[in-house]
């Protein structure tokens, strides 16, 4: 499973942190459960305490689900957190309209923003198998 690596054990615990946000059940691609995360400050703390425990087996799962290749997940995701609002992460997948329409509208006035929290994975895991085709 190691050379199918596409999310990290240490960006995960990081994202753990703000984990009463949801950011790192995000992440590793549980857009559900980061929602209800984010709406329940983690479950009331008591569900980000457990999940100190369960990085290990999220980032097993996610390197299973999805495509490795030339795009880094971890590098999209800190790049959406960090920047999204100006389509950063859309230039970085090859994006280029829609990169330009985030810049210019704040991530579709933040919609676009939390559509790609759900969605990031995905985009990329998409890119990465075309990419190897």
């Amino acid at each position: 499973m190691e050379g199918r690596s596409t999310h990290s054990v240490t960006i995960g615990y990081i994202l753990w942190i703000f984990g009463f946000t949801g950011a790192h059940r995000f992440y590793y691609g549980k857009p559900v459960t980061g929602t209800i995360y984010f709406f329940t400050f983690g479950l009331f703390l008591i569900g980000w305490i457990i999940d100190l425990f369960l990085i290990p087996g999220m980032d097993a799962k996610a390197d299973f689900k999805y495509e490795p290749g030339s795009l880094d997940y971890t590098v999209a995701w800190i790049l959406l957190t960090f920047l999204g609002v100006f389509g950063i992460h859309r230039f970085y997948m090859g994006k280029w309209i829609t990169g330009i329409l985030w810049l210019v509208t704040g991530g579709l006035f933040l919609v676009g923003y939390v559509y790609d929290y759900w969605t990031l994975n995905e985009q990329v895991s998409e890119i990465n198998l075309v990419s190897a085709s």
